[in-house]
């Protein structure tokens, strides 16, 4: 498969997702209790043969940094491709702020994909939860003739924006934007598979005319020139983390165990960076039901419905339910917390009770000491 390469927008930073966002893009995100949102789709193209792969940034990215590293952990450290940070070195001084869209990305880093020597370029977000057997869909783009080939779902939901309506010969011939209409046609994932020869004509195309919204601007621009886009549908798990109501859910889904089979499947492994850390402890007393803990924890109190992270201490008598808790919080004795986000790094005095609701979370920012 030498002929697809990757690129993996990791620059999205959608206010909805409030204080998560403050010191870290949306892409890397903790997940899970031991994941990162970009380890699903840098996962699925290293499961598909694909090593070359770009990561699209922009700003807030030092998290992301720290957790790539050279690209070890998904067998990208190589000396020739592997994986490459891309930040925004091709736009003008004077622009400083967030990207207009996912055109002016790609405008962003035109010199790099001018580069790519592969026929084929895979197009996927960092913010989706989701493990594509892109073999399937890179395979139905060779035989098809199309140009682009989108990836979609049968699934609408939180975070799903677009829906394509398919004609009679099967490809594309409108894209809904701002509905995730199932019954129209396949729901966008916002992943695509393209020619990297179409790619770099519309990437010059859209700069000369100022175009920098890909679903709003160039793909309805790309389908009325007559251009051929097919579908690919994952039937799988999947989720868009656009809001913190969308990544609290993604996580408590986690607590399914028929979901977690679904998106962990044992021939289609998620890679992340791994910490090697010693077993959880539980202290005698201490109850967990229907709950992930992570290793390196110490649970003294009591966790219903909770994903706990790795270094977390819950202290004796605290309860947690309905809670999402990352790295290295402490959680002092006899606390209530209920449908809670804690970050990494926060502490909590003995008695605190906090709650919010399944709708609105209660978010905790890194590093807070309450």
């Amino acid at each position: 498969m030498n002929d697809f390469q990757g690129l993996i927008f990791a620059y999205f930073t959608n206010p909805n997702l409030r204080e998560l966002i403050n010191v870290r893009t949306a892409a890397s995100l903790p997940f899970c209790g031991r994941y990162r949102l970009i380890d699903f789709s840098l996962s699925s193209m290293r499961n598909a043969g694909i090593y070359d792969v770009g990561v699209i940034m922009q700003r807030d990215y030092q998290s992301l940094l720290d957790h790539l590293g050279g690209g070890k952990a998904w067998d990208m450290a190589r000396r020739s491709g592997g994986l490459r940070m891309l930040p925004p070195f091709g736009l003008p001084e004077y622009h400083r702020g967030n990207y207009s869209g996912t055109m002016e990305a790609l405008i962003a880093v035109g010199s790099y994909i001018q580069d790519i020597q592969s026929k084929y370029i895979v197009l996927l977000l960092g913010n989706m939860v989701a493990n594509i057997d892109l073999t399937k869909p890179m395979k139905q783009h060779r035989r098809s003739g199309a140009e682009i080939t989108a990836i979609c779902t049968d699934r609408g939901g939180d975070g799903f924006r677009m829906t394509y309506v398919p004609g009679e010969d099967g490809f594309v011939k409108q894209l809904l934007v701002d509905t995730d209409d199932p019954k129209a046609g396949p729901v966008s994932l916002e992943g695509y598979i393209i020619n990297r020869d179409t790619l770099l004509r519309m990437i010059d195309e859209c700069r000369r005319q100022r175009i920098y919204l890909w679903h709003r601007e160039a793909l309805p621009r790309f389908l009325e020139q007559g251009g051929k886009m097919d579908c690919y549908v994952h039937t799988g798990y999947c989720a868009l983390i656009r809001s913190v109501d969308s990544y609290f859910k993604a996580n408590m889904d986690m607590l399914n165990p028929a979901i977690r089979h679904e998106l962990f499947p044992a021939d289609l492994p998620i890679f992340t960076k791994v910490r090697e850390e010693v077993s959880t402890y539980y202290a005698e007393g201490a109850y967990s039901r229907n709950s992930l803990v992570a290793d390196n924890c110490i649970v003294e109190g009591s966790l219903e419905n909770c994903v706990v992270f790795s270094g977390a201490r819950i202290g004796k008598g605290a309860q947690l339910k309905n809670c999402i808790v990352m790295s290295d919080c402490i959680v002092g004795r006899d606390s209530s917390l209920d449908y809670c986000i804690v970050d990494k790094d926060v502490s909590f005095s003995a008695g605190t009770v906090l709650t919010g609701s399944e709708k609105l979370p209660f978010v905790v920012p890194k590093g807070s000491k309450l």
